[in-house]
């Protein structure tokens, strides 16, 4: 499994720094925008919803359907750092992802937070 495959998260100097945190050390808060989102519906393709209920009969991680919710957390992630940066934020404070089913057709995923302008101490 590779990090670009089955993982997420920023590159090292982001443009918009994102933490699940209330602060970030070395930084203060010197304005808060206010609350962004981003939101992203993903239906599952019915290959992938027999081969998931073929493993289901033996037990094992559903590879096809971990790649497709990364891909879609990914995808609402950058919506939010994108809806961040045009309401002229550097930073997005308590980051948090809700999933749900969407329907019984597929998956939504909202990432959340604050969007603030930082700035160094």
């Amino acid at each position: 499994m590779g990090m670009e495959e089955y993982g997420g998260g920023q590159e090292p100097e982001p443009e918009v720094l994102v933490v699940t945190t209330n602060d970030v050390p070395g930084y203060r808060v010197d304005k808060v925008i206010g609350e962004v989102f981003g939101l992203t519906v993903r239906s599952r393709h019915l290959g992938s919803q027999l081969g998931a209920g073929l493993k289901s009969l033996v037990g094992g991680e559903l590879r096809g359907l971990t790649k497709t919710l990364v891909q879609t957390r990914n995808q609402a992630m950058e919506r939010l750092v994108e809806q961040a940066r045009a309401r002229g934020a550097n930073g997005v404070l308590m980051f948090r992802f809700d999933v749900s089913e969407a329907a019984d057709v597929g998956t939504e995923v909202c990432a959340y937070g604050t969007a603030v302008v930082l700035v160094p101490e």
